[in-house]
């Protein structure tokens, strides 16, 4: 542009500012920073605006590729370097813990699974947990549901891991590690699909027990399963753990020791990857763990890389403890999986028919056709439900992602005052600042999918 042209405007803005008080089209007054303002607090606008040229921030998410859900990452960054990184939370919010204070106790059940929906089966045990010490009944809940409760907890499991390694595979390239990963995870839900009626949101596991006994032919299934999981847990090992495109990314990458990991309340993989062998399953046994032989699988490294080898491994000890699951049930033989207490049990038990699942024929023809007091018994339980003694208990179990608590709170009703989880998914979200700052962008994704959080849990 010419120095005449320049000297115009200038003449031309000064005219048009001699009507305007502020001077706003005065070429003086628009020396400077222009900031743009789009709503929010005016002191994170100022701070944005002193970033600098080089120094920008970027918004990941929420969309699911490379944040496992709808998460949406703040990211500050230099170049290709991240200055800060921030997570964002709130957009999955379903309100799960207060609807359950507006449900009978077994109705929780239904709620609760719906959290970390790819280890429904965790939500229930630590759920229904809470609610047997509670009444205490902890001691009367069968052996066979106690053994039905591991063997579907550890086949949830698998599957979890294979959806960690899966997207974590699709979100740094490999599309083969993703296919390969679903596919594992399928056949561990084709299993718990036998067990318990449905793939996902099972509510099997109900106070005093489970909703009802393994169905017959489904211990046949699981024994044509272990050696398929084995092979294909196999196959996704070869795929990850020496591949030349994952490998760099991990390897070195999301650094966070055991002094971090303790300050910050990590559990999980994550925190197993800095040598701590802290797993709920040994040190504060629930569902007869104690009887189980499996090992704690821990590595040194503290990064990305050690993570995904931790999960591997875990899902060859899952498959360790299904076997043994499969010979206790055999041992056991045919026997009741509820607490024989007609005060709380459901009323029946379940019965998988020609039209899917519901009462067995035999408790419908007792309550409509023969005893009254029978139907009574079994409106009360369903519509109202069982009364808990007022108090409060903490209970924990092992989940895929780390230490999955609940804080069971009973003013003596026939629903929850209050039910809080403490999920891991919440709580290790914390490490994505100190993981990712310093790092590059690219490592973000590979940090995030160590992680494996689950957006359903965080924003129950």
């Amino acid at each position: 542009m010419s120095t005449e042209t320049n000297t115009a405007r200038e003449q031309q803005g000064r005219a048009a500012g001699a009507d305007d008080p502020y001077g706003a089209t005065d070429p003086d007054v628009l020396e400077g920073s222009v900031v743009t303002v789009g709503g929010g607090d005016w002191d994170d606008v100022v701070d944005t605006a002193r970033l600098g040229e080089e120094r920008i921030v970027v918004n990941m998410g929420p969309q699911h590729p490379s944040t496992h859900g709808v998460l949406r990452l703040i990211l500050e960054v230099e170049g290709e370097t991240v200055t800060e990184a921030r997570a964002g939370i709130g957009y999955l919010h379903t309100g799960i813990e207060k609807n359950m204070e507006v449900r009978s106790w077994t109705q929780g059940v239904t709620f609760c699974t719906r959290m970390d929906y790819l280890s429904p089966i965790f939500n229930e045990t630590a759920y229904c947990l809470g609610v047997e010490k509670l009444l205490g009944i902890t001691e009367q809940v069968p052996e066979r549901a106690s053994v039905l409760r591991v063997m579907t907890m550890e086949l949830n499991r698998i599957g979890s891991h294979a959806v960690a390694l899966a997207t974590g595979g699709m979100e740094l390239g490999s599309t083969t590690m993703m296919t390969d990963g679903f596919r594992e995870r399928d056949k561990a839900l084709d299993i718990l699909e036998e067990i318990t009626g449905l793939r996902m949101n099972h509510a099997f596991v109900r106070p005093g027990g489970v909703a009802q006994d393994i169905p017959p032919g489904a211990l046949d299934s699981i024994r044509e399963f272990v050696p398929s999981i084995r092979k294909g847990i196999k196959e996704l090992e070869l795929l990850s753990a020496q591949n030349p495109t994952l490998r760099p990314r991990l390897v070195g990458t999301g650094y966070l020791n055991l002094a971090g990991c303790i300050a910050l309340g990590i559990t999980g993989p994550v925190l197993r990857s800095t040598g701590l062998p802290a797993d709920l399953r040994k040190d504060e046994p629930y569902c007869g763990y104690e009887n189980y032989d499996f090992d704690v699988v821990t590595r040194t490294e503290a990064d990305n890389y050690s993570r995904l080898r931790i999960r591997l491994d875990e899902m060859y000890e899952s498959v360790k403890i299904v076997e043994q699951c499969m010979h206790r049930l055999s041992e056991l033989g045919p026997g009741p999986v509820m607490v024989d207490d007609p005060k709380i049990k459901w009323p029946s038990q379940l019965a998988l028919g020609g039209d899917g699942l519901g009462n067995s024929l035999d408790h419908i023809r007792t309550i409509m056709g023969t005893s009254m007091e029978a139907l009574i018994h079994h409106f009360k339980l369903v519509t109202e439900g069982f009364r808990v003694p007022a108090g409060q208990v903490y209970t924990a179990v092992e989940s895929p992602r780390g230490e999955l608590g609940v804080h069971v709170v009973s003013d003596g009703g026939t629903k929850p005052y209050r039910a809080h989880f403490r999920d891991p998914s919440f709580t290790n979200l914390q490490g994505v600042s100190v993981m990712c700052e310093g790092a590059q962008v690219a490592d973000v994704v590979a940090s995030v999918a160590a992680l494996d959080p689950v957006m359903g849990g965080v924003d129950r």
